[in-house]
């Protein structure tokens, strides 16, 4: 799993902030362990939202039927000479080693 960016844990602190913040103004909650449960709710909210970015900040989530996967591009193939390559090994047989 890619490590999240600041963009990322600025998105699931201001997540907890305000779903924290939302939660204890509707339900009136008054009592410490209804408090806590909340920011419990929030907190786990804002880790699913920062997660969430974490994982789909590569794969254009939303855009397509895929599974969520990148793949890699195959790499890119040039054609080179077979002189150039003769060439760079006989140069590289020459040159004396450092390794003994």
């Amino acid at each position: 799993m890619p490590r999240p960016t600041p963009a990322h844990i600025a998105y699931g602190s201001l997540t907890v902030v305000l779903a924290t913040l939302v939660l204890l103004l509707a339900t009136g909650a008054r009592s410490g362990a209804a408090v806590a449960g909340l920011a419990a709710a929030g907190l786990a909210l804002g880790l699913g939202v920062a997660v969430a970015l974490a994982r789909g900040s590569g794969s254009g989530s939303g855009s397509g039927s895929g599974s969520g996967r990148v793949t890699a591009a195959a790499p890119a193939t040039a054609a080179v000479p077979r002189a150039r390559v003769a060439d760079r090994a006989q140069a590289a047989a020459r040159e004396p080693s450092l390794r003994r």
